[in-house]
């Protein structure tokens, strides 16, 4: 592990920490001539991680934060290209490459395995940050700007284009989103976060470049810079680049940007907004939220006082304001903003109900308040705060990285306290705090006291209900147009004219062809040659089978029950995402479900079902399915979660109806409000869901269609005979599952194998399983479909897929290489760069052997389509650059060699085990993929991306749609 002493001279160390329980290294060190902090987190792990932050504070909804993150990555002093990051990202093996605005901070990080790939893309970005270029023309395509319908003729209407315009306005069609910024904008009165850092659609054409050009020069200064790494290269490397490439041409600035606290409430305020609902019915529609402002974040106690009281109100059914949330008439289900935020300066606390009345605010306010009240005077059983503690213990201690790297997790947790100015060692190491809580709830009033102090007695508080409002999108379109009317009426010849001039300017520059040869980049040599899957073993104790891998857990231990899918109607097919909830939300062993997710709470970091099916690697019309119960505990709870989880699975109630009630209110409106933000993913699944069985159960299970079908289910339910039908459905599912052949899975650290099998085995080992076992046979199915589904959003997703090919067969691979290069040279210039849109791409997907198209966030259709379309007249016709074929391969086999937590990649490779996907298997692809050639490209897409083989499916507007040609089927969500 890295000395913190071998620091590089124009670095101080300030101090050095081991946290054991991570085992990791963290040190602190200020750079002596500007200020700039950085944070070094010293690991022996490969995956080296890379971090730049700056306060960014916004005094207006324009959106100046979030533009300048954009445009600060489209060229700089050193890099002069057009578009380096995105060309970076096909230039590296990185494994985690983006950028995020915050509400008060934007960062800029990365991560790679590979040092030489680590340090090109470190160079790249802080030239970047430091030394942006700027572009008027690279603010008008990210930001904002105006032109002409048709860009060359004045006499057509104005429109506002912009990526983080579009991006926005999908952002904002999301009822959630407009939750939050309703609410933020009430409890935060004066501070920066009254208002909107990524900025609200309807003020973002008021910025000007010259003022993101001065919030520029004043937030982007390694004065106001926090700088973060994480891994095994040594400290003093990692500085003389910092140093060498940006610092020491800076000097210290004496301005300090900070968040100042907020000026408090004496009384509670209490608001009525509405946010736009495109649709006839509008009941049941209706959100209240409760928001408290506590203390500082950056006070780790109060931060920690603050999540262990939000754990014992919110954390399941058996806490007390969560039970109030769930089984209220006044609405159907708990609003997602239910918990802590301790991001910000200042903590909040948020409560809420959604699928309510707008009537019902006072009554909803009484209620929280009553259930904080009797808390208050009663307090909440022992067991519930130690069970709150034992949660925060075991977040503290595992291991992540699934989503983002390890190394980027522990940076983003610990990087709000950096910006505030606080210890951001001291939020890794949490031990000593939690060891202060342990002392402190022996006391019975700790949690009567915190509820008065925090909530009770807590003036700062705000009532917010966000009512829908059928017509607000159509008043909110006529305002834009009026003030574009506006606008083009004010116009004198020369501006009409500067305008197309501008529009062409910027097409022109988007068709540039760059020298991207001043770019660092890494080629196919730098390719490491092995792919690491952990391997498993298949072991027996006494009659008991399992297979175990011994990974590095840091002391949790992980354990699955897999079953076999049984033969199953369509119907009871459509019940299993129900089923899958149910088994760990109902009660068991006699205990009613408040009391099951008091054990659970008690015993585990988390218990859940699952349903997976796929194609096999050879023909996707022949499909296998599996059930997974699955569950994690500290190793001192193994045999309590071993005990759980058999509990669970053998004696699970399907009789508490009105809970299974909440569970349909509450999955339906979870699908509901995640159309904006996974529109693109449902579009996908809609667009190849005749194209393989295991696709057409996806979007029945996953996709559009299960909302509409969770829909009907939910309103069908009150009729009481109808949910015991449901009821009876369910337990007769569990049944046939009961019925299944079952396997094993045990994660842990080695030394601890023979303690876990047998505590397993001493549980499992008497169940028999019956014989005559049937499993899942679904339908064969191969033809395309042509769909428009409709919601209320002000941004489309398109998709269009193709048949093709199972992963096994020869042309898996170029299929594969082709989405990234077709993303590569072509579809992001079209789509996001010239449409606007925020995101697009393609790809293959050999689990249903299709090939799809996709855009996300799109203020385009037909067009789009006929981008994708346009991407392959472009691949026959253009002559292409072997390297560009080589970004392609990289782009695809860093994906594939991305690293997950030690858990999760042992999970990973189980299940691929399951399906047919060995590690050899797994290992012949990627050696397909370093082999395909430009030839196998124009091959592959000549002989497979056929038009008349071709599904379309979009998700709009009812206005778009009603203009889409008579071929689609319109579908209302």
């Amino acid at each position: 592990m890295n000395t913190a002493m071998n620091c590089h001279p124009a670095f101080t160390l300030q101090r050095s920490e081991p946290i054991e329980s991570l085992g990791i290294e963290m040190q602190e060190y200020v750079h002596s001539k500007t200020g700039a902090l950085h944070y070094h987190i010293a690991a022996e792990n490969q995956e080296n991680v890379f971090l730049v932050a700056f306060r960014t504070v916004p005094e207006d909804n324009c959106g100046v934060a979030h533009i300048l993150e954009h445009t600060a990555l489209c060229g700089s002093e050193k890099y002069p290209v057009r578009d380096p990051f995105f060309m970076m990202t096909r230039r590296s093996l990185n494994t985690f490459m983006n950028a995020f605005t915050s509400s008060d901070w934007t960062a800029y990080p990365f991560a790679s395995q590979n040092r030489k790939d680590y340090f090109n893309l470190l160079d790249v970005y802080l030239d970047a940050v430091f030394f942006s270029r700027l572009d008027p023309l690279d603010f008008a395509q990210e930001g904002h700007r105006v032109e002409f319908a048709e860009p060359a003729d004045a006499e057509t209407p104005l429109v506002y284009k912009g990526v983080v315009f579009n991006e926005m306005k999908g952002a904002m069609s999301s009822p959630v989103s407009t939750l939050w910024q309703t609410l933020t904008r009430y409890l935060f009165p004066s501070t920066t976060y009254h208002y909107n850092s990524g900025g609200d659609p309807e003020a973002i054409p008021d910025l000007s470049y010259e003022q993101l050009i001065e919030f520029y020069k004043s937030h982007y200064h390694p004065s106001n810079a926090v700088i973060m790494t994480f891994g095994d290269i040594p400290v003093a490397e990692l500085q003389q680049r910092f140093e060498d490439q940006a610092l020491t041409r800076f000097e210290k600035l004496e301005d300090e940007i900070r968040v100042e606290d907020e000026k408090r409430y004496f009384s509670p305020l209490r608001i009525e907004e509405a946010y736009d609902l495109e649709q006839e019915d509008c009941s049941a529609k209706t959100h209240h939220v409760m928001g408290w402002l506590l203390g500082a974040s950056i006070d780790l106690e109060q931060q920690l006082r603050a999540h262990l009281l939000s754990r014992v109100l919110l954390d399941n059914s058996s806490s007390p304001l969560r039970y109030a949330l769930e089984t209220t008439e006044l609405g159907l289900s708990p609003s997602p903003l239910c918990g802590l935020e301790d991001s910000n300066r200042e903590m909040g606390f948020m409560c809420g109900i959604e699928g309510s009345e707008p009537e019902n605010a006072a009554e909803f306010e009484q209620l929280v308040m009553d259930t904080l009240q009797q808390v208050a005077e009663t307090g909440v059983p022992q067991e519930q705060i130690e069970a709150a503690l034992h949660q925060l213990e075991l977040s503290q201690r595992e291991i992540s990285g699934d989503g983002y790297p390890y190394g980027m997790n522990l940076i983003l947790s610990s990087l709000s306290s950096a910006i505030h100015r606080g210890d951001p060692i001291a939020l890794l190491n949490l031990d000593p705090v939690l060891e202060q809580l342990r002392d402190a709830i022996k006391d019975r009033d700790f949690i009567p006291d915190l509820v008065r102090e925090l909530l009770l007695d807590n003036a700062h508080r705000v009532r917010l209900t966000l009512r829908p409002d059928a017509d607000l999108a159509k008043r909110r379109d006529a305002a834009e147009t009026a003030a574009l009317d506006k606008i083009k009426a004010g116009l004198t010849e020369k501006q009409r004219q500067a305008i197309i001039d501008q529009a062409a300017a910027l097409e022109e520059r988007q068709h540039q062809i760059d020298d991207e040869s001043v770019l660092p980049k890494v080629t196919i040599a730098d390719v490491p040659n092995e792919m690491r899957i952990p391997l498993g073993d298949g072991l027996k104790e006494s009659d008991f089978s399992y297979d175990f891998y011994a990974q590095g857990t840091n002391g949790l231990v992980y354990q699955q029950i897999i079953m076999d899918l049984p033969e199953l109607s369509e119907a009871e097919l459509a019940l299993i995402p129900l089923y899958s909830s149910c088994i760990t939300e109902l009660g068991c062993n006699e205990l009613n479900y408040q009391d099951t997710q008091a054990w659970q709470s008690q015993v585990c970091g988390g218990i859940h079902a699952y349903s997976s099916v796929r194609g096999a690697i050879d023909d996707e019309q022949q499909t296998s399915g599996y059930m997974t119960l699955s569950g994690k505990a500290l190793l001192s709870k193994q045999a309590d979660l071993t005990e759980l989880m058999f509990k669970t699975l053998t004696s699970v109630k399907f009789d508490e109806l009105s809970r299974i009630r909440e569970l349909v209110a509450q999955q339906r409106t979870r699908k509901e409000q995640s159309i904006t933000g996974q529109g693109h993913s449902l579009a996908i699944s809609a667009a190849v869901s005749q194209f393989a069985p295991a696709a057409a159960l996806a979007h029945k299970l996953r996709g559009l269609e299960s909302i509409r079908a969770v829909k009907e289910l939910d309103d069908s339910l009150n009729d009481a005979s109808v949910l015991q039908q449901l009821a009876d459905k369910l337990a007769a599912i569990h049944q046939k599952l009961l019925a299944a052949p079952r396997r094993f899975l045990l994660v842990a650290e080695p030394e601890h194998q023979q303690e876990l099998a047998a505590t397993m085995a001493g549980q499992w080992q008497k169940q028999t399983v019956i014989e005559g076992f049937t499993g899942l046979n679904l339908a064969q199915t191969r033809s395309p479909v042509k769909q428009a589904w409709t919601t209320s959003t002000q941004v489309n997703f398109c998709a269009k897929a193709y048949p093709t090919v199972p992963v096994e067969h020869p042309d898996s691979a170029a299929l594969t290489v082709l989405g990234d290069f077709l993303r590569n040279g072509y579809l992001h210039r079209a789509i996001r760069e010239q449409g606007g849109a925020y995101g697009s791409g393609a790809g293959q997907d050999s689990a249903d052997a299709v090939f799809r198209f996709f855009s996300y966030r799109d203020p385009r259709l037909t067009e789009t389509l006929s981008d994708f379309d346009a991407s392959l007249s472009w691949l026959r016709e253009t002559e292409h650059e072997p390297q560009k074929l080589e970004e392609a391969i990289l782009g695809i086999v860093s994906s594939i060699d991305k690293p997950g937590s030690p858990a999760g990649e042992a999970k990973q490779a189980y299940h691929s085990e399951l399906f047919g996907r060995t590690a050899d298997q797994r290992k012949r692809f990627r050696q397909r993929i370093l082999q395909v050639s430009l030839d196998d490209l124009l091959r592959v897409a000549e002989q497979y991306l056929n038009n008349d083989n071709a599904s379309v499916a979009v998700v709009t507007n009812p206005q778009a749609a009603a203009e889409l040609d008579q071929q689609f089927d319109i579908i209302a969500i």
